[in-house]
């Protein structure tokens, strides 16, 4: 990727955190380019940084060192345009799925009439249209976390940074979430910051998959993903993804994440 081109540059970043005992280096030399309009996934074990990076490119945590820029300037707060999706939906109980998903027309003081109209238009892509003035007490897990995709959506950001959003969910779920997802990227185009634990995930929904080490946190290996778009659930069992998903689990094996018997 060549740095011209690039949406969001990233160079020799480190994130240390204190501790009581010392200094923890989360993250040491992290350099990555993503350019406009890409879908890059971020891969590694627990403890990695994985998070960390999304929260520095996110501007809710800062960097000890490094540049980071989001198209051609330094980041010096939340990213303009830019919508994120966390782990868990953070929907609030007492609003309906309408007004959780127009709580970032709200913060914003937008004009309601104008981004209700957007948020049922969202709401109908995710086939919640129907559930637009339930709670989210009454909704599954799925269908809430397509209601926290809708809220992110809604003021059409270029960039979307999505923190492991569907680890918490059931198989089965996922991967109809997953299917959803690549829809709407290849609809809307947006520039994608995708964190995941799972390596066929990633595989299925990048343009790139980085992979990350620990101890401290770094880039092991950066992939591309050469698959045709848009790509079914069964090409999980071609030999062409079977290549792609043995290639990270060897990395994996390589730094001690995956240990042989």
């Amino acid at each position: 990727m060549q740095s011209h081109s690039s949406y969001i540059r990233i160079r020799n970043l480190d994130k240390t955190y204190a501790s009581p005992r010392g200094p923890v280096q989360a993250l040491s030399g992290i350099n990555l380019d993503i350019a406009r309009h890409e879908f890059v996934s971020v891969l590694g074990p627990s403890g990695c940084g994985k998070s960390t990076l999304l929260k520095c490119l996110a501007a809710l945590e800062p960097i000890s060192s490094g540049t980071l820029e989001v198209a051609g300037k330094a980041l010096s707060g939340p990213p303009d345009h830019m919508g994120i999706v966390f782990q868990r939906d953070v929907l609030l109980d007492w609003r309906s799925i309408l007004d959780n998903v127009l709580i970032t027309a709200e913060f914003r003081h937008l004009p309601r009439q104008e981004y209700e109209a957007r948020a049922m238009q969202l709401l109908r892509l995710f086939g919640l249209e129907d559930f637009a003035h339930r709670y989210p007490w009454e909704l599954s897990g799925g269908m809430r976390q397509r209601a926290s995709i809708c809220r992110a959506l809604l003021v059409d950001p270029e960039l979307l940074l999505m923190d492991e959003p569907f680890g918490a969910l059931d198989a089965m779920t996922r991967d109809e979430l997953n299917v959803e997802l690549q829809r709407i990227w290849t609809e809307t185009r947006k520039t994608v910051l995708f964190i995941t634990h799972s390596i066929a995930e990633a595989v299925y929904l990048s343009d790139r998959v980085v992979v990350m080490a620990r101890n401290p946190g770094r880039i092991a290996e950066i992939i591309d993903i050469d698959l045709p778009r848009p790509r079914p659930l069964s090409l999980r069992e071609t030999p062409e993804f079977g290549r792609y998903t043995a290639h990270i689990r060897n990395i994996f094996t390589n730094i001690g994440v995956i240990k042989h018997d």
